[in-house]
């Protein structure tokens, strides 16, 4: 009886855990493309000490990734609300994975071109840690998914 009370006790505590996760995660999806830009930018003016002319590029820089985001998140959205869950293929997995490696490079010419040395080489050690923090969450979360 105990153990059938534990493993109850740990299921629900996964559920929680696993529900709380989505709502931070939705709250994201709330905000605006502009507000989403906005908050970015005034991050990046912290970490960076970004000039104001740097700031409005910045901006601009942002506000363009974040509608693109959005809009991604929303066809991802509806193309699952309306049961088109299908897996891509190789190929669509693969054509994915360049685009996002060309936005990727496309974004660091254009920081580049924004910012100074020693700015960009710091934009470039805050942009690697957030890249690895995420695939260690992102690993973690797969080992959690195997071990159910």
């Amino acid at each position: 009886m105990k153990k059938v009370m534990a493993i109850a006790f740990i299921s629900l505590s996964f559920l929680a855990n696993a529900q709380q996760k989505k709502e931070i995660a939705n709250k994201m999806q709330d905000y605006t493309p502009e507000e989403i830009a906005q908050v970015q930018t005034k991050q990046m003016t912290l970490d960076l000490d970004l000039t104001e002319a740097q700031q409005k590029q910045v901006l601009q820089l942002n506000l363009e990734n974040a509608k693109e985001r959005k809009a991604k998140y929303e066809s991802k959205k509806s193309a699952t609300e309306a049961s088109q869950k299908v897996k891509p293929s190789k190929e669509d997995r693969l054509n994915m994975k360049n685009e996002q490696l060309d936005r990727q490079i496309e974004m660091k010419k254009r920081m580049k071109s924004i910012l100074n040395d020693q700015q960009y080489d710091k934009w470039e050690k805050i942009s690697s840690e957030r890249r690895d923090s995420k695939k260690t969450r992102v690993h973690q979360k797969k080992q959690m998914k195997h071990k159910e």
